[in-house]
This record gives C-alpha cells, structure tokens and sequence, in this order.
C-alpha cells in the first residue's frame, strides 16, 4: 500500500501555548515538529492535519501550506502567488479572504500584502475562466494567509476556517472574556488530565460564561473540542476527503461517549444570574448540561465539589484520615483591573479569593490567571510556578499552587467544607442564622465574612466612632463627614460619609507590610463598614489613595461619569466617588468655607485654584457682588458651573477662567476684596509653565496675589502640606494670623495638620 503524501502544516497558537501545541500534535501523529514564535509547525498526511483541527485545544488555527517562494518585494509576491493553480483550490463560485501576518524591508503593510495575493488569485480565475470568485471578508468558504518572513512568502489555506477557541457552544452575544484555548492551555498547565484521570473534582469560584468549566469536562471527557463546531474550513476546500472527516467524526464522538462516564465532579459559581444563564446555555449545546453543574454564589459562599466516585482522596494511616495527593484542581480567571481604581477594588477580591482558597479548598491545586502581580500577591498563597500567556490583546501570567492551604486536620477541614454546603447563600443571613447558636452579632459577623482575627479591633473602633460623630453630625445639620481616618495603623484608610454613600480611601501601605496581609486588611475593611454603617454594597466606593503630589490627587483614574448630589449648609454640590482620587468636596475646608462665606459678604471674591469652586458658591449665596474662579483644568471648571447652575448662581457676575493661577495674577491688574489661595503642593504642567512647589514657591505666589487685594482686602490660604512651614520673614509686608485650630473640624481632630490656613493683609493698608 503507497504510502499518504506528507504536507507541510503550521498552527498558530497564543503566548504560552505553543509547546502544548506541539505535545497535542506529537499525539496525533505529526512528524518533524518544530515550534517556532508564533506558530508551530509539522508534517503529516492530510489526516493529522484534519484530527488537529477536531483535537488540538491549544492552537488558534491549523494551516495546510500550499506554497512557498521567494517574495522580496511586491512584484515578486504577485508572481509567486499567481503561479499557483487556484483552480485546485476553490470554485469560482465560493468566496474566500485572505489574511497577511509578518512583513520584509519591502513588504511593511499587512493589508498590502493580503491584496497583492488577492490580486493574484482574482486575476488567475479571470485569465483562465473570464470571471472571478468574490471576497467576503467576514464568512467567507475558504480563507488563506500568506506569512512574509525574510525574502521568503509562505500561502497556506486555512483548514479551520474560524478561529479553533470558537469551539461552536458559545451562546452567540455572549460575553467570553476568557478564549476557550487559553482556558484549555491553563488546564493542561495545571495537569488537569492527570487529575481528573484519578476521578478528583474541578471548581471554578468565579466561573462567569462557564469556559473553564465547561473545558475541564471536554477535557476529562476525552471530547474533542471541535467536535460540535458546525463547520470548518476544509469542508469547503476541493481538495476535501470528505470520507476521510465522517470516519474521524465518528471516532471522535465514540470516545465523547465513552469518556461521559469518566467525567468527576465540575461545579462553577458566580453571583451574576445572565453569566450562568449563558454558562448552563453552553454546557447544554455541548452535550454537558447534566455533567457541568453552576451555581448562583458569591465567592464568600464558593465550596468544594464531591469527590468523584473513583477519588482514592483518603487512605488510613494510624486511624487518621490523610490526603494521599491533591484534592482536585480550581482554577479561576478574575477580573484583571487594568485602572487604578479597578486595581485597588480588586485587591479586596483577591484577598477573598485566596482565604476561600486556604480555607476551604485545602490540599487543592490551584491555577490562577492574572494580569497585575500585586493583584497575584495580594491571594496570599506563596510561591507559585508562573508561565507567562496571553489572553487575546492582554499579557497574562499563569501562577500554580501545589496543594494550598494544607490543613492539620483534613477531616476537620473536609466537615468546615461540608458545612458551607448547607450554609444559607448569603452572608447577612447566614450570620443571623449563626448568632441564633449563640456565637454573637459580632462573632457572627466576624465568620460570616471570613474576617481576619484582627478585624475585631477595626471593627470596634469604626462602631465607637460612628455612633460619636453621627451624633454630632445631627445636632450640626452636617450629612457629609469624615467618619474615620487611619485610627489603627494597621487598617490605614479614610472612611467618608455623604449622605448615604460612603467613600473609603487606603493609604498606599508601606514597603514593609505583605501585598497579601494589605489586601486582607482592606477586605476586613470593606466587608464590615457596610455592616456598622447600615448601608447597602453598592454604597460604599472605594479608592487607593497615594500620598500624592499637587494636582495628583485631581488626576482622573475611571470614565463612569457617576455624580451624585449632596448637601453642606443650604449649598448643593455633585460629588464624583468613582473617577477620580478626590469626590470634588474637601470635607476637611467645611470650616474655611463658613469663613469664607463670613468674609465674602459684599465683597468682589477671587478664587485661585479654584477646583470644582465649592468656596465660590459659599461666599456668592452669602452675598459676594461679584467671584473669578481660576482653574487651568477645562473639567474641573465644567465641574464648577453644574455647582453655579445646582445653587442659582449666575456666571454673568460669577466667572469662571481657564488659567493658570500665577500667570493670570502676573496678567490682571484686577484687586479683589477677598482672595482664597488653595494651592497644589506640587505641580508640573505640560503647557511651558514652571514647575510649582508650594514650600519654595509660596513666598512668591502670596506676594503675587496681595498685590491684587484692596485696602482692607483678606487673603485667605490654605495648604494640605503636612509638613509645610510659612516663611514669615519672607513675608514681612504681610500681616499674617494663623486660623488653623478655628477651621478644624470635629471629624479632623484626630489629625490636626490635615491642612493649614492663614489670613494675610497688607500692613501698608493698616497703619
């Protein structure tokens, strides 16, 4: 019997996958295999060609090489490619697209390169047959690429047709942040087949659309992964041993259904109810809906599976029950947070994440899938082995546990688990349930959210200073107040209240303090304020915030645009606790405001570095005739007109400038009656102007703007520069009185350098 003609084939696979690749292909029979940088190439009858597209679940397509040529420039790319017999290929009938990848000296353009070929294949139908096939670019019948490398061009045709992670049960307009071969890839990584080849089971805590899941049984199945894609390309190629695809189908869903019964337990949670709509979908169009079960949990209420019916988990040794290898495999693909905002909210999450891990599935292997290191140490989970990988446009890294969180007494361990099977699914509830078995609200509290021991100070202390400050705040008409501010080192964060949302800012930890140990505090932190202050989740916003300098802490970090309307002595501000390190309303000035407003009656009022211009709205409704506010940031001081529009002021005699500050002093020749200076305490602006530092520049700028203050003008300034020093000698001509200890809060006592403020007059004035 002659021997099959070998061909030449390529798969292209993403970051970290390749040598997977090249081990599924060194299975199926591929010779000569070599991986390259982006793909791997072998050789082979046409038959491992076609078990590759139904088997691999790593490569991103299967390529048959058609043609290889020297193609140094255009001219010689259009030669190459018109030389081939087209005719064996396609019908005039079909339609095809052709795609371009690497590029030469001469040949730079990708989308240049595919029209050269799509030239070539147009202009060969034509000379030959008088008509030409069509390009469809979008489903086309057949598509080819051509590969520049060097002098040399490569065309092969596409025998998937579409992309290998569209496996065919995706739910069409469901959102897959995970492709199905990345996900494979973390599994195989993982040593899934060998895992579940023991009959241990597989979670995933944060499952989403169900692909890891829905992957690990396809996996431990022994189901091909193509096996329900509707089609592939090569159905549509002339050269199609259609004979050849039936018998390879039919072996492949023999295996499906063999392999059914050695499946061991997969159970995927998530909280969103439209995520498991879409997971259960996809299970049930690739046969799996009674195997992959989902459950609607948060990940607080995340729990192992059952161990499968052939788990040799324990054996007895000296009448203790021990574990004789890993539990099982979890692995989890969450959210990456790739803005500051998103970074410092997800901290808490993976905090969560790596205490259910050590806590509940203690002697698992776990695969976890990230795009921030800190996001990674922030799990507590200790070394891992780390394989860089790629998730579409995103660069991931792959970090593996080896049995986590080993426990002392599994059996003990295994009972904690089971008991959180048949605990109530949420936390509130659940800690209620408890405090009737007498535990206590607090001790309730404390296990129904996995808080750290040393949450129970944090906890007492923001409950003490809540119920002070609240009371105060009500006897002051005061709804928007600072209600704790880093009182506990160990728990440095600023907790804000407006009205009835809260604002929880942490200071960026010190070096010395574990990434880990930060995210579990901030975890405690945002589990229990919810708790002690009565308010709902989806109340409480959070922040990291650095010790920043100037307009640092103005900087933009979200685009959700959420503003919210408060309320501080009559006036009506919009605050913003999502997209930006400040909320637009300094809680520490509500003091220099009422002073503001005292010295602004009558008055014409100057307003520099005016922000979202809440001292401007205070001393206009008090009666000041006529206010420049002066910010050289177009959306702050679009921020500072909604604030006008809110309070009824009028921008006629109210006016708001886009400048820089010190320049505008240096051009007016203006004098106010009351001047506020609330300067950065550094700035380095892009638009030519010098850098500013309020401890070298302040002497400078106070001069500035006293020259612009009328006979018995007050000039008002306030910096938050904790270590700041006025230089009165400096400002000799100045008649300074320091009103610090006037303007500081009840709720700021705690840290009475929040700010400085001084009113300044001219001594020339007042003889």
């Amino acid at each position: 019997m002659a021997e099959k003609p070998l061909h030449h084939f390529h798969a292209p696979a993403a970051l970290g996958l390749s040598q997977l690749v090249a081990r599924e292909l060194e299975i199926l029979g591929a010779r000569d295999i070599r991986v390259g940088r982006a793909a791997t190439s072998f050789r082979g009858p046409l038959e491992v060609g076609y078990r590759a597209c139904l088997w691999s679940r790593c490569a991103s397509r299967v390529l048959l090489e058609l043609a290889r040529f020297p193609a140094p420039d255009a001219k010689a790319l259009y030669r190459g490619a018109r030389e081939l017999d087209w005719l064996d290929q396609m019908e005039v009938a079909q339609t095809f697209a052709v795609r371009a990848t690497g590029s030469n000296r001469e040949l730079r353009h990708t989308g240049f390169v595919a029209q050269q070929v799509k030239d070539a294949i147009v202009d060969s139908f034509r000379d030959r047959l008088g008509c030409r096939p069509s390009v469809d670019t979008r489903e086309p019948d057949l598509q080819f690429q051509v590969h520049i490398e060097g002098a040399q061009a490569t065309i092969s045709l596409d025998l998937s047709g579409a992309p290998l992670h569209r496996r065919g049960y995706r739910v069409p307009g469901s959102a897959a942040p995970l492709k199905e071969t990345v996900a494979a890839g973390m599994l195989l990584l993982a040593g899934w087949p060998e895992i579940a080849a023991q009959g241990r089971p597989f979670a995933d805590p944060m499952c989403g659309g169900g692909t890891l899941p829905i992957e690990a049984a396809l996996m431990a199945g022994d189901q091909a992964p193509g096996l329900a894609r509707p089609r592939f390309g090569l159905q549509n190629w002339l050269g199609h041993d259609e004979h050849l695809w039936e018998r390879l189908k039919a072996e492949a869903e023999d295996r499906a259904l063999t392999g059914r019964t050695r499946i061991p337990s997969i159970l995927g949670f998530d909280p969103n109810s439209q995520s498991l709509q879409a997971a259960r979908q996809a299970a049930h169009k690739a046969g799996l809906e009674d195997i992959v079960l989902f459950e609607m949990r948060e990940l607080q209420g995340a729990y192992p599976p059952s161990p499968g019916p052939g788990e040799p988990s324990e054996s007895s040794s000296h009448g203790k029950a021990q574990r004789t290898g890993p539990a099982g495999l979890v692995a989890v693909n969450p959210p990456y947070g790739h803005r500051l905002g998103e970074v410092a909210q997800l901290r808490i999450l993976y905090s969560s994440l790596g205490r259910i891990l050590r806590d509940r599935f203690a002697g698992y292997r776990v695969a976890v899938l990230t795009a921030e290191q800190e996001l990674s140490a922030s799990m507590g989970l200790g070394r891992a082995a780390e394989t860089p990988m790629r998730n579409g446009a995103i660069d991931c890294v792959l970090s593996r546990y080896d049995a986590v969180g080993m426990a002392a007494n599994p059996t003990r361990e295994q009972g904690r688990a089971s008991s959180q099977r048949r605990a109530p699914r949420d936390a509130h509830t659940r800690a209620v349930s408890q405090n009737k078995d007498g535990l206590g609200l607090k001790g309730a509290l404390m296990q129904a959210h996995g808080l750290s021991p040393a949450a129970d100070g944090f906890a007492n202390r923001l409950r003490k200073k809540s119920r002070h400050l609240g009371k105060w705040a009500k006897r002051n008409g005061i709804t928007c107040y600072r209600v704790y501010d880093a009182d506990l080192p160990e728990y440095a964060v600023a907790i804000d209240r407006y009205e009835d949302l809260v604002h929880v800012q942490e200071y960026a930890p010190p070096a010395t303090i574990e990434p880990a140990t930060s995210a579990e505090r901030l975890a405690d932190v945002m589990a229990l304020v919810p708790e002690i202050l009565g308010l709902p989740k989806n109340k409480v916003f959070l922040k990291v915030r650095q010790r920043q300098k100037g307009r640092g802490q103005y900087r933009k970090i979200g685009e959700g645009g959420s503003f919210h309307e408060v309320h501080e002595e009559g006036h009506r501000f919009l605050i913003n606790l999502e997209d930006y390190l400040d909320t637009g309303l300094f809680l520490d000035h509500r003091l220099v405001r009422a002073r503001l407003a005292e010295l602004g009656k009558g008055t014409r009022f100057l307003n520099l570095f005016c922000y979202t211009a809440t001292a401007t709205v205070y001393a206009a409704r008090a009666g000041a005739t006529q206010s420049t506010s002066v910010d050289r940031s177009a959306t702050y001081l679009g921020w500072a007109r909604r604030n006008f529009a809110l309070n009824g002021i009028s921008d006629r005699k109210h006016v708001l400038i886009r400048a820089d500050s010190r320049r505008f002093l240096d051009e007016t020749h203006e004098t106010w009656d009351l001047i506020f200076v609330d300067p950065p305490t550094f700035s380095n602006t892009k638009s030519g102007d010098p850098p500013f530092d309020i401890q070298k520049d302040h002497v400078k700028l106070l001069t500035a703007a006293a020259r612009h203050l009328t006979r018995n003008g007050v000039l008002v300034f306030s910096t938050n520069m904790r270590r700041f020093k006025l230089t009165p000698e400096a400002l000799s001509h100045l008649e300074i009185q320091d009103i610090s200890a006037s303007c500081l809060p009840e709720d700021f006592k705690r840290s009475p350098r929040i700010h400085q403020v001084y009113e300044l007059r001219n001594r020339s004035f007042r003889k």
